[in-house]
This record gives structure tokens, C-alpha cells and sequence, in this order.
């Protein structure tokens, strides 16, 4: 295992929990989780990342514990999110830096790549569609709106934090567990997304990501295509995002590729992270 920093870092106004790894000038690649994960599902790729010479930071997104909430629901947009990514590539001291994302950090880093597309070397994604797509296929698939009923339920103020957190977040520890593949998420792993999901105000930080994208939506990018070269990995047994869902967002890349991974649920990162390690090593030549 490699040698880990925790430093916190200002980014975009708020304080953001960074942990480091790898010599410091190596190129820099930012690590981002989805929902309701933290930084430490990208162990794995902290260990070899480093080893293989990268700078890798694995980030707590805003709102996550240790990271620092923000208070207005305006403050969880896209533009928002995006900014922060922007903010840690320059409070490492570089122009450009490589993303590697899964869920909601994937719908971050597409999103900056759209919009500020220049300041990002490569971009891997794991189950996670262009945020644009999304909102399309979800109102027009009756796959797709099955799928991802519980973000109309997200909407809700209040409901949604309550019923989460019966029973100690019984309910979304069960769902992890149904919905990746058997032994993916075991009672010692939930327990440290526990540990940041009874952190106050974190569970409606969480959700206020899925709130910002309807209630508060950014302006869309002025053009839709990403130019960064692009790699999509896709469980193909995701419960919650279909694949037309990637097939429709690495239409848009003008340098990417789609890789579906036939015996992968939503939980790819977790599920086989020696093979994330693997692709990773392909696509970033090292």
C-alpha cells in the first residue's frame, strides 16, 4: 500500500478533504466518487496509480465528511461541481489534469469536460452517463424512468434524509448490497460509508446533488461534444442506468470508447478493482 496524505484543501470556497498520492510530480489525476460513496473506494487505484508514477488525489466531494457542506441547494450545481474540480487542479499547480470518476463523480468530470474541456488530459468514467443524456433518456424511457424513480423521490425536502437513515441507513446499505455483484459491499465496508453517512447535514448534502440537477439546473454547455479522449466502462447489469444511457453519451466524445462489461452491475469500481487497475493502465499507457 502506498504512502497516503490527508490534506484539505480550498476549493472553490469550501474546504475539500484531499487524500494524496504518489510523487508530487507525476502527472495529476483526479479521483472522484459518486453517490453515496467517499473517497476510499479508490484505494485500489491510489496503490497503483502511485506505483506507476501519477500524483493521484482522491477527493471527498462537496458535502461529503469530512469535506465541507455548503448551505444553498444553488450550491450543488454542475457549474458548482465542476468549479471545484477546476479549483484542485490549480491548487496542485497544474494547467491539466486526467479524471477518473464513477456515478455522480462521473457526471462531474463529463460535465467539465464539456465546459472546460481544455483543462483535462484524459477522462475515465465507470457507469456514469453525460449529465445531459440523463435527463433526456429519463424522461423518455419508460426503462430508464423505472430505473431511477427514487430521484423524483429525491426532490422531496426532508422526506428523503429520514427515511434513509431508519435503522442506522438499514435501507441504502441493503440496497448496495442487493444491487452489486455478492460480496462486493460486506458488513466491514458499509460500516465506513456509515461512518460518513451519520456525519449531520452529510445525508442531505448527498442528496441535494440530485435536488440542484432539476431544481437548479446549469446552463448547458454551448457545445455538447467532448473532445477529451474518453473511456466509458459500463456494467451491463446496472440496476439503475440503462445502457442506451451509454450509448447515447459516448456518441458524444469525439475520441471515445465504450467498454461494457457483461458481468458488472452498477458497482463496477468496487466490484473489480484489479481490473479497473487494468483498463486504466491501457488507456493511460503505463
Amino acid at each position: 500500500m502506498s504512502a497516503y496524505t490527508h490534506v484539505t484543501i480550498k476549493a472553490h470556497g469550501l474546504n475539500l478533504h484531499v487524500v494524496q498520492a504518489g510523487p508530487p510530480d507525476g502527472a495529476l489525476v483526479l479521483l472522484l466518487h459518486g453517490y453515496p460513496e467517499y473517497w476510499g473506494i479508490w484505494q485500489p487505484q491510489l496503490d497503483f496509480l502511485a506505483q506507476k508514477g501519477f500524483y493521484a488525489w482522491s477527493v471527498d466531494l462537496r458535502g461529503y465528511h469530512p469535506s465541507e457542506q455548503a448551505l444553498s441547494l444553488a450550491d450543488y450545481t454542475l457549474d458548482a461541481l465542476a468549479a471545484d474540480v477546476l479549483a484542485l487542479i490549480a491548487a496542485a499547480g497544474r494547467e491539466r489534469a486526467t479524471l477518473v470518476a464513477h456515478d455522480w463523480g462521473g457526471m462531474v468530470a463529463f460535465w467539465t469536460a464539456q465546459k472546460h474541456g481544455a483543462r483535462l488530459d484524459k477522462l475515465a468514467v465507470f457507469n456514469a452517463p453525460v449529465p445531459g443524456v440523463f435527463n433526456q433518456v429519463f424522461w423518455r424511457s419508460r426503462a430508464q424512468f423505472s430505473a431511477s424513480a427514487y430521484v423524483l423521490f429525491f426532490q422531496l425536502p426532508f422526506l428523503p434524509e429520514w427515511y434513509l437513515a431508519r435503522g442506522d441507513y438499514a435501507f441504502p446499505a441493503r440496497i448496495m448490497q442487493r444491487s452489486a455483484v455478492r460480496g462486493t459491499f460486506t458488513d466491514e465496508i458499509l460500516e465506513k460509508h456509515k461512518m460518513i453517512w451519520r456525519q449531520p447535514g452529510t445525508m442531505r448534502a448527498m442528496l441535494n446533488y440530485y435536488r440542484a440537477l432539476w431544481q437548479r439546473p446549469s446552463p448547458p454547455p454551448a457545445n455538447p461534444r467532448i473532445s477529451t479522449p474518453t473511456l466509458l466502462v459500463w456494467g451491463a447489469r446496472d440496476h439503475w442506468l440503462t445502457p442506451e444511457l451509454a450509448e447515447k453519451s459516448i456518441a458524444l466524445c469525439d475520441a471515445g470508447r465504450l467498454e461494457t462489461w457483461q458481468d458488472s452491475k452498477h458497482w463496477s469500481v468496487q466490484e473489480y478493482p484489479e481490473r479497473v487497475n487494468t483498463v486504466l493502465a491501457e488507456f493511460l499507457g503505463c
